[in-house]
């Protein structure tokens, strides 16, 4: 029963990590990016400050979810489905939600 809320956990800290690594590229670049603290949320852009603190945020969020819960390992091919899953699902939606506002889901 643990075992399942572990992959849980995972599966989450494999989403945070996923959606930091946007925010924190766009931050260190100087460029501003879509947040939860824009306005519209998630529509209009972040400065680059607040995306690298957003990063910050999420980066500690996988840090508990994969590190302090359960015994993650990469060697352990569920626990890493788990995270995999979690990153890929968050990296598509937001592949197509983001996608709209630049450019990126025009078929050509």
């Amino acid at each position: 029963m643990v075992n399942w809320l572990h992959d849980l956990s995972y599966f989450f800290g494999g989403m945070f990590l996923a959606n930091a690594v946007p925010h924190f590229v766009s931050g260190m670049m100087g460029r501003a990016f879509q947040s939860p603290f824009a306005h519209p949320p998630g529509e209009g852009l972040s400065s680059s400050t607040v995306n690298v603190l957003w990063s910050f945020v999420n980066f500690v969020l996988a840090y508990v979810l994969l590190v302090r819960v359960g015994n993650f390992d990469l060697h352990d091919v569920q626990s890493t489905i788990a995270l995999g899953l979690g990153a890929l699902l968050i990296g598509l939606a937001m592949a197509r939600r983001f996608g709209r506002f630049n450019g990126g889901n025009l078929q050509g």
